[in-house]
């Protein structure tokens, strides 16, 4: 049966898929397939196809933010895809995070509610611990500066950048606060949700996360230039996906 949302069924799934958010970036990733081919398009849910190390994969857009992120794991989840990865985009938090550098999330602070509505606040949104072992060791290898651990994960971008202008100013900004005392890597809008999801459902997933730029470094007056690359993220994820694919083979 086509899903409603994705537009696709079981015949053109596959067992893994690569989640980034924006849909102009499915194409760019399935260049690093074998026999790359577009598969569907609809909303903001892009999907295209290829093959690594003779395995069948995909690249789904999930669009921003959780709730359409958690329609594109459920949809793809129902055609048969068991393990997933999101490549995306984050801002640093923790002073040693700068921009081109690649976090790799180990959990994710929930702050998103789409989670809620899959598990009580008390549960953790965690990585699968087999896919951040894959994404490390690919960062790794391909000589990339990594660092792996916490993000935060929020539902409004601007609540993030402009909060003084928000009414609620004073929770946001003691909360962020709070995330830079407690080591907290980067923030981003996708992660926690797709964790939380990926266990409610029985499925893996990891995240790999391009840094565009961090705020506080800024703020101290360490300023990287800012840095919109995502081809970093994406090496990682596919390296780390085919090595996956391997274990899988192997029965790791």
């Amino acid at each position: 049966m086509k899903q409603f949302h994705i537009a696709i069924d079981e015949s053109q799934s596959a067992k893994y898929c690569i989640l980034p958010g924006d849909p102009k970036r499915c194409e760019k990733i399935a260049q690093h397939f074998e026999n790359p081919q577009f598969v569907a398009d609809n909303r903001e849910f892009t999907t295209w196809a290829g093959t690594l190390n003779g395995e069948r994969v995909l690249t789904t857009s999930t669009g921003i933010g959780g709730p359409s992120a958690a329609i594109a794991m459920e949809e793809l989840s129902a055609t048969g895809v068991k393990t997933f990865i999101r490549v995306g985009t984050c801002g640093g938090i923790n002073m040693k995070v700068r921009s081109s550098d690649i976090v790799i999330a180990t959990s994710a602070i929930r702050l998103d509610g789409t989670g809620r509505e899959y598990a009580p606040i008390e549960f953790p949104a965690s990585a699968d611990f087999g896919v951040v072992n894959a994404l490390v060791n690919a960062a790794k290898d391909l000589g990339e500066r990594w660092h792996a651990g916490i993000v935060q994960c929020k539902d409004s971008f601007y609540g993030q950048h402009a909060p003084q202008r928000m009414p609620v100013h004073d929770e946001l900004l003691r909360k962020w606060d709070a995330w830079k005392r407690l080591g907290v890597l980067a923030s981003e809008m996708e992660s926690a949700t797709l964790f939380v999801v990926a266990s409610s459902l029985g499925v893996k997933c990891g995240s790999v996360l391009n840094v565009i730029w961090n705020q506080e470094r800024e703020a101290a007056g360490l300023i990287d230039p800012d840095n919109f690359d995502t081809e970093r993220g994406i090496r990682v994820a596919v390296k780390a996906l085919s090595s996956l694919i391997e274990y899988d083979k192997k029965g790791e």
